[in-house]
């Protein structure tokens, strides 16, 4: 990084005078940093370090940033050279030269550290700038920026600099820079959301079955298997377990996956997984949630198979024939198995069947 300093040729010793008067009462804590006779000159310099050419040899020292710890540090900016001229103290150059706190993952990239980051947008600014420099000469690649709601001032800094939005939630946003030539290889947003139905019979040959209070005018008095979608860091079968109790107040076991649709474009233009869940109720009592549903109750299988909206669906219908193979013991679904893998270190849910086992889910309890 190449900076240039002044020299006496392009700054009066008038102009000098004055910013000594301005600025003389904000720095009169700090020290004598550099005595200098109206023949000194400033040379240019690389690096962060400045170095200064005389035609005396008088004394002169540089104070690095530990030890102007006591002026505020986002006013002056992290890194200010700070001189004293002729024993009166002037901020004469002022400029961030300090790279943002981050670490390095594994994939040659920088991860900026979102708890310290500045507050002020134009210390942001600089520090950003210089940063990018620096981490393009280290060769780096990708650069993941995550401001905070707090300090959401700086993401119009960030993306003047070249940074992309990558993803938001409730409480940040996070932005992207790839540094290298060509196309970026940074993993892109999420492109799914998980949907689940619950599937719950009882000995009775009953279905547990909802009418939702909100939907398209085409399903109005539909009556419809519990449905949902996954919450962050949540299984398939706890989701499906959770979802049939919110809406109708029964509690469930998990008995197996027997189908999952896969379709596209549906909201935000995310792709959708949905998994239909067979579940074993444990429980009888309805207690409605009126939030989202309108009505629950168990209805005979016949009955909720002959609604003309199933019937006339080939996907609601096909589920549907799905499911009563399954109760059949013509079918087998997907139980689920914790395996541990070495890879990330890891317990996963592994959903598969086994046929010949002694457990299999196909043998009806």
């Amino acid at each position: 990084m190449e900076c240039s300093f002044f020299s006496s040729k392009y700054m009066p010793m008038s102009e000098i005078a004055h910013l000594e008067r301005t600025n003389s009462s904000q720095f009169s804590s700090f020290r004598p940093l550099v005595e200098v006779k109206s023949t000194q000159n400033f040379s240019s310099c690389r690096g962060i370090s400045p170095k200064a050419s005389h035609s005396s040899t008088p004394n002169y020292s540089y104070v690095p940033k530990q030890a102007v710890s006591s002026v505020d540090e986002e006013k002056l900016g992290a890194g200010n050279l700070l001189y004293q001229i002729n024993g009166t103290n002037s901020s004469l150059f002022s400029r961030n030269l300090r790279i943002l706190d981050s670490f390095d993952d594994e994939y040659g990239g920088v991860i900026v550290d979102s708890e310290r980051l500045p507050a002020n947008p134009n210390v942001f600014a600089s520090m950003l700038s210089f940063s990018i420099s620096h981490w393009k000469s280290k060769g780096k690649k990708g650069i993941w920026l995550k401001l905070p709601v707090e300090k959401s001032d700086l993401v119009p800094v960030a993306v003047k600099e070249g940074f992309e939005y990558h993803h938001a939630e409730r409480g940040y946003v996070m932005l992207t820079y790839w540094l290298p030539e060509g196309p970026s290889t940074l993993p892109a947003n999420a492109s799914h959301q998980v949907g689940v139905g619950g599937f719950v019979i009882n000995d009775k040959n009953e279905v547990l079955v909802v009418q939702e209070k909100y939907c398209a005018p085409q399903f109005v008095g539909l009556w419809k298997i519990p449905t949902g979608f996954i919450v962050e860091s949540e299984e398939i079968f706890t989701g499906a377990v959770r979802e049939v109790k919110e809406e109708t107040g029964v509690d469930t076991e998990f008995v197996e996956v027997v189908a999952f649709r896969h379709v596209h474009n549906v909201a935000f233009e995310k792709s959708d997984l949905f998994f239909i869940c067979m579940l074993k109720p444990v429980s009888t009592h309805i207690m409605v949630d009126d939030h989202e549903i309108q009505a629950a109750k168990w209805m005979p299988l016949v009955e909720f198979v002959e609604q003309p909206l199933i019937q006339q669906d080939c996907m609601f219908k096909k589920v549907i024939d799905i499911c009563i193979e399954r109760l059949g013991k013509r079918y087998c679904g997907l139980s689920v198995h914790q395996v541990a893998s070495t890879f990330d270190g890891k317990t996963s849910s592994l959903y598969y069947n086994v046929i010949d086992s002694q457990h299999n889910n196909c043998i009806g309890n």
